[in-house]
Order: structure tokens, then sequence, then C-alpha cells
């Protein structure tokens, strides 16, 4: 079968109709939700793998929060200039192009000798998942319109929200047996996979603009969000105030630098008037709360299984599938409930799911927990994000033409990109603050106290896998070092659950008070699409 064909750059939506006909349209979705599968799951594999890198290449607790927001800062960081030259050089090209290049990067993954290595392979693997992830979303928006276009978002947000929450069961399935890079290889098998089903059934080009690209625009996005998650992740790094304050410039500078370069551009690769309509920018923000808060659960609670409650990385795997259970419930009945009562009324719905879940992890989730409140937990953040993803990501590209949906798509993949980076390293950044503190305040009130070495002390500051080690050379202190260990870990994780309620509580409000409610919502969407290509 040859590669299927369809429109031209400029092509009028009209042509969407029969967009898929050289294959069939269920086909092409799955084509579509498996490439963006690629990206979900290497979001997640790492997480599963943290105690295990820990103990394998030394790694601080700082060092851990990186690797895992590496990938989530090279999607972050391209995806709204990536997805600005697909819009304007070929989607489904730019598609192909990620997809393979994430194979080469799982596998220095995989290999990495050291944690700077590993870094950076997830930083590469994230930019090609920019190239790939905003297409997918861009590629749906451009061969479906009204309420299709509606029930296609949702089973690709609930799919793919599905894929990155079933990620670090495979991930722990694979440790039982092999090395922890194993976890990184997961995804090779998917992606060529996915590749060849993509070159043969997705259309080559459909709806592109003609528009140049604004390329100082999309440098100064990339240079923003990346210096942000750095910043936020270094916050806690001792001796780290320079380079800190640098990162704080650069976003300054960037920042600034990029409003006023979208504001006096005739083609700006963002249009800032576009972002500021309703639709879009509460849109945007909900999405980057909720999707936020999945990651960042998922990546504390797979280290709070792992470390206080002893699960093995198969356990701490399958502990999270009622999340995945709840998206794939959910996320299709989400459309439906869009459809009825408007995307304000759906997202607030998912909100309330996502603050119960964290309130059961921060109440529910101790030392000697049993597994219900584990699974409970994740099951109510699962459920709230499948209903807030779909409106979420539909609002958005019902805010722009179909020949900017790239501007679109970007912004729902910094939804759950940015989201997950931000969280992720607000989490991990309290998370790590919370945990040093309490060992120093341990030690320091201890009757041994005085005998404990500064090194010593610095390695069981440094992470749960430092004081492990520790425990493993004094033996005779090991039941106190490891308690010790457990207890700071909580005070930790206490502080990055209350983090979350905030923001999804902060969410809430913005969406409540600026969303459009249904009858506006509509009014709305209908005076963004040009004539033809409302349905």
């Amino acid at each position: 079968m040859g590669r299927a064909q369809d429109g031209s750059p400029g092509q009028s939506s009209s042509a969407t109709s029969t967009a898929t006909d050289a294959a069939p349209r269920r086909i092409v979705l799955a084509a579509l939700i498996l490439v963006a599968a690629v990206a979900n799951l290497n979001l997640a594999v790492a997480n599963v793998a943290l105690p295990d890198i820990g103990d394998a290449l030394d790694a601080s607790q700082v060092d851990l929060n990186l690797i895992a927001v590496g990938y989530s800062l090279g999607l972050s960081a391209s995806v709204l200039y990536l997805g600005a030259v697909g819009d304007r050089y070929g989607r489904t090209a730019l598609l192909l192009l990620g997809t393979a290049g994430a194979v080469p990067f799982s596998l220095l993954a995989a290999w990495a000798p050291s944690t700077e290595i590993l870094f950076l392979a997830r930083v590469g693997g994230g930019l090609c998942a920019g190239m790939a992830f905003p297409t997918t979303l861009a590629l749906v928006s451009a061969l479906w319109s009204g309420q299709a276009r509606t029930r296609a978002i949702a089973l690709w947000s609930g799919i793919g929200a599905a894929f990155a929450a079933l990620g670090p069961l495979a991930a722990g399935w694979v440790l039982t047996e092999f090395w922890w890079g194993s976890v990184f290889l997961l995804t090779i098998p998917l992606a060529v996979f996915a590749l060849v089903l993509a070159w043969i059934v997705v259309p080559s080009h459909v709806n592109e603009s003609t528009e140049p690209v604004d390329h100082l625009g999309g440098v100064l996005s990339v240079l923003l969000v990346g210096s942000l998650v750095m910043a936020i992740n270094l916050t806690v790094l001792p001796g780290e105030g320079v380079v800190i304050a640098i990162l704080v410039g650069v976003v300054l500078v960037a920042g600034t630098g990029f409003v006023l370069r979208q504001l006096r551009t005739a083609k700006p690769l963002y249009d800032l008037r576009v972002a500021a309509r309703p639709t879009f920018w509460v849109a945007a923000v909900a999405g980057l709360v909720i999707f936020g808060s999945l990651m960042g659960a998922m990546y504390v609670g797979q280290q709070y299984m792992q470390n206080v409650l002893g699960y093995s990385t198969v356990a701490a795997g399958a502990a999270i599938l009622p999340g995945a259970v709840g998206m794939v419930l959910v996320a299709p009945r989400s459309a439906t409930l869009v459809v009825r009562y408007g995307s304000r009324v759906t997202m607030l719905s998912g909100y309330v799911f996502v603050l119960a879940g964290f309130l059961v992890m921060l109440l529910l989730w101790t030392e000697d927990a049993a597994y219900w409140p584990v699974g409970l937990g994740y099951f109510l953040v699962g459920v709230g994000v499948g209903l807030s993803g779909t409106p979420a990501s539909n609002s958005l590209t019902g805010s722009v033409p179909v020949q900017r949906v790239g501007m679109a798509s970007g912004t729902a993949d910094l939804q759950r990109d940015l989201g997950g980076a931000i969280m992720q390293s607000v989490f991990g950044s309290l998370l790590a603050s919370g945990y040093s503190g309490s060992i120093a305040a341990q030690i320091s009130s201890s009757p041994d106290g005085s005998k404990v070495t500064a090194t010593t002390e610095a390695a069981l500051q440094k992470s749960f896998a430092g004081a492990e080690a520790i425990a493993a050379r004094y033996p005779q202190y090991a039941d106190q070092i490891t308690s010790a260990a457990r207890e700071a870990f909580l005070a930790g994780d206490q502080w990055a659950y209350l983090a979350g309620i905030a923001a999804v509580l902060i969410g809430a409000v913005l969406v409540a008070i600026f969303f459009p409610r249904h009858a506006r919502e509509r009014e709305l969407h209908a005076a963004y699409q040009p004539p033809e290509t409302t349905t």
C-alpha cells in the first residue's frame, strides 16, 4: 500500500471529509494515537526506575529529578516552535522524523554510563517527541471536524494518558528481569510499528499553511520554556545560586523578547491575540494543571511505593492501574459531556476528582498504608484527567483556524509537557527540600547526632538511595537509618501533595470565573472558525 496523499498547503478544510479516504478513518486515528503513545510511554517509564538508577549511578535526589523531567523538558521547550514548523513544511514528515528519532535516543538512555549522559538522552528523546507529538493532535484536528473531532480528541487524549499510566507497569516488569536501562527500550518496538503504520496510512499534507515560520520567535520560546523548567529544578540545589540567577535572567529576557516579537511581527509564531481568547488561554491553563497533576502524582508515587511501602517495581507499576482504568472509562464519555453541557462544566467536574485524589494521597498515604488508598488516589486522579483532558484540548483546537492548528496542538502538548515538567519540578524540589530538612533535623535532635560525620550526613541528605547505601555500610544502625529516611520522605511528599492541591484549586477558580458557559462557548467557537471550516 502506498503513502496516503491528501491536500496541499493552504487547502481549505472542505477536503477533510475525504482526507482519510486512502485508509479507513479508524486506522488513521489508530496510527496517530500510537505515535502519541510513544511519547506518553517515554514520559512515564523513567519514574519506576528512579530508585534503581539512584543506586546504579550514585544519583542525588536532584539528579533523579532532572532525569525524570528531562524528557518533558525537551518536549515542552520545543512543541510551540515545531508545531509551527509542521504547519508550514509538513506535519506528517515531522511526525515520521520524530518517531524515528525516538529509537537512537532510547538506546543511548538504556546504556548511559552516567547521570549526565542519561539526562541528555532524555532531553534528546523529548526533542524528537516535540516533532511527533504536537503533529498528532494537529492532524486529528485537520482531518476531523465538529462532533467527530471531539470524539477523536477524546480517544487521543484518554488512550494517550492511559499509555502514560501503563508505562510504569511495563517498566516494573522488565526491571525484575533486566537492568535499569531496559525500561528505555520498551518504546522501541512501539515506535517502529507506529512509524511504519503512519508512513502507510497518514496523509502527507492536510490543510497546511503557506505563511513563513517565525524562527526567531521559535528560538526564544525554546529558551524561555527550557530555562524556566531548569530553574525550577535547581532551586533546591545548594551552591547553585549563580546558575539559578542566570536561568531566571534568561527566562525574563527570552520571555520579554518573545512577547514583543509576537506582537510586532506580521506572521507571529504564537498569535497572542488568539491566545487571549477565553476559550484558548483558560483551556491552556486548565490542561497544564490537570496533566501536570497526573505526572506529578506518578513521579512522587512511584518513589513512595518503592521507598516507603517496600513495593517491588512490578507491584509499584501495577498499583497505578486504577488510574489508567479511570482514564479509559471516562475519556470517551467526556466527549458526550462536552457536547451536552459544555467544556466548562466538564473541566470543573474533572478538577473535583483530581482534588479528591490529592486529598487521599495527603491524608492516607502513610508509612504503613494498605493498598486501597493507593489505588483509590490514582483512580480519582485518572477519572479527573479523563474528564478534563478532552474539553481542554478540544477547546484549544476549536479556537483557531485549521491552517494554524499547530499553534493549538502545540499548546495542547505544552499543557501535558510543561505541566508535567513544572509539576514534577515543583514536586521534586519540595520533596528534596523536605527530605533533606527532615534528615538534618533528625540528626541534630538525636543523642548520637554528634557522632555523624559531615560526609555521612551529606550522603544521608542526598536521597533515599544514599541513606540505603549508608545503612548497608552500617548494618547495626540499618533499621534506624531506614526508618529515618522513610520519615524524611513522607515529610517531603506532604509538601508536594499540598502544592498539587493548591494548583488544582487555583485552576478550578480560573475555569469557573473566566471560561464561557455552554451557549457562549458555542457562539465563540463558531465565530473563531472561517465559514468553510465549520460543521
